[in-house]
């Protein structure tokens, strides 16, 4: 957006995205919630606003533009006229208590309405979405990810993330909102049920998952966020992938592969590429799975890692993609060439990554494990044993439980499968529908 003389209003138009035709919709909306009287600024009236030409609106357009904002005027580059008025109170964070904040405390917007509107109150009015709500919802997202990160999934995290849908949906029924944040809604619903299914997935609750999983098809669809569909597609082609179904995890990594996302960014391209080698492998389409793992390379080598992202894609690091090869090898068949990879991931996983770091570790002892080298994987299997007396959830219990049964495959009745056995007895859970990978 060019400069202007009120720089203030058309960065936070920037910044949210909006333009002045969707600016004027809002605060019309606004207004009718205000004042039971629908507004007629247009966009003509917002480019007068930018430009500086009206530089104090009048009270009705004033409040419910900073009832959308969440702003006083003034931090949105307006200049009272004459005397300096009693400033505007800033606005609470939540919208209906923001507008009930205004109405109550200076009287302005009963003072406002038409004469009769005080005997016929409005009891119906729908409270008015910005994107200010989104922001604060792109915020609790963020946070649920990063729990996730740190500490996996699991039933709190499934739960938080269904608040967050019943929260994100309520909002799209009962609030009114333009066509683009309609849309973003629809976006964060699909992203919150994504996560939910996510935590399914981590308590090894795959038939929960499925459900959820339609459900954050649906509302992808409905958003038409290329972003955030490629990451529902990417979620389905993992979670069929763990359910056995190999055709339908090819699909899905195929129609991640047709989003708008992947087609626009190297990033996406790389991830998805990734997917569909892990699809493949399972379904022992060798060719296909070094083909996949090749595009995903160079997709990533021509990424920019600085640009910005989504939070949900914060995960998919060198290091990340560096485990999902081992992986693949692993499915193949290859086992040095997965340990080899294993150990790439791990040496590339940022500090943070705790959870992965020890994802990939159970990873490293399966590849050992399958060459034979049962003391190393043992050893290896041991640095990230669930502590004593902790309840063992979440993907690296039920990987290490995989690891034992192949470990007593491998090994019946050697003394350090029985050392093994007494250790995870005591210490982790019988292996689930799948181990994540």
């Amino acid at each position: 957006m060019a400069r202007s003389k009120n720089q203030d209003l058309a960065d936070w138009m920037d910044h949210h995205q909006v333009t002045a035709v969707e600016l004027a919709e809002l605060v019309n909306d606004a207004m009718d919630q205000l004042t039971g009287r629908r507004g007629n600024v247009s966009e003509r009236t917002v480019f007068r606003w930018l430009s500086g030409e009206n530089r104090w609106p009048q009270d009705r357009q004033r409040l419910a533009l900073e009832n959308v904002t969440g702003l006083p005027a003034t931090r949105l580059g307006f200049v009272p006229r004459g005397r300096q008025p009693a400033p505007t109170p800033a606005p609470p964070e939540d919208p209906v208590r923001r507008r009930a904040f205004i109405t109550a405390t200076t009287g302005t917007a009963l003072a406002l309405t038409a004469p009769n509107a005080a005997a016929t109150p409005r009891t119906t009015a729908r409270p008015t979405v910005g994107l200010a709500d989104v922001q604060r919802l792109r915020d609790r997202l963020a946070g649920l990810y990063e729990q996730d990160d740190q500490n996996g999934g699991g039933p709190d995290l499934e739960e938080q993330a269904n608040e967050e849908v019943r929260r994100t949906l309520g909002l799209q029924q009962n609030g009114s909102a333009t066509g683009r944040v309609r849309g973003r809604l629809y976006a964060l619903a699909a992203t919150f049920t994504a996560t939910a299914m996510w935590a399914a997935v981590d308590s090894g609750r795959l038939d929960d998952a499925q459900r959820y999983m339609e459900q954050a098809v649906t509302l992808a669809g409905l958003s038409g966020d290329g972003q955030v569909q490629h990451q529902t597609w990417r979620y389905a082609a993992m979670l069929a992938d763990q359910r056995g179904r190999h055709a339908d995890a090819i699909a899905a990594a195929e129609a991640a592969m047709v989003t708008a996302a992947h087609r626009r960014d190297p990033l996406y391209a790389s991830l998805s590429s990734a997917r569909l080698a892990l699809a493949t492998a399972s379904a022992g389409d060798r060719t296909r799975a070094l083909r996949a793992l090749d595009r995903a390379a160079s997709t990533f080598g021509r990424a920019d890692l600085a640009q910005l992202r989504p939070a949900s894609m914060g995960f998919y690091t060198l290091g990340e993609l560096h485990g999902l090869t081992g992986i693949t090898h692993y499915r193949l068949g290859r086992a040095a060439d997965a340990e080899y990879y294993a150990h790439q991931c791990l040496a590339a996983l940022r500090d943070d990554q705790h959870r992965n770091r020890a994802y990939y570790t159970a990873q490293a002892a399966l590849a050992q494990l399958k060459q034979g080298d049962l003391e190393q994987a043992t050893i290896t299997a041991a640095a990230v044993m669930p502590p004593s007396g902790t309840v063992p959830t979440g993907r690296v219990p039920r990987l290490l439980g995989t690891f034992t049964s192949a470990l007593n495959m491998k090994a019946p009745g050697a003394a350090i499968t029985r050392e093994w056995n007494e250790r995870a007895r005591a210490r982790l859970t019988q292996p689930s529908e799948g181990d994540t990978q």
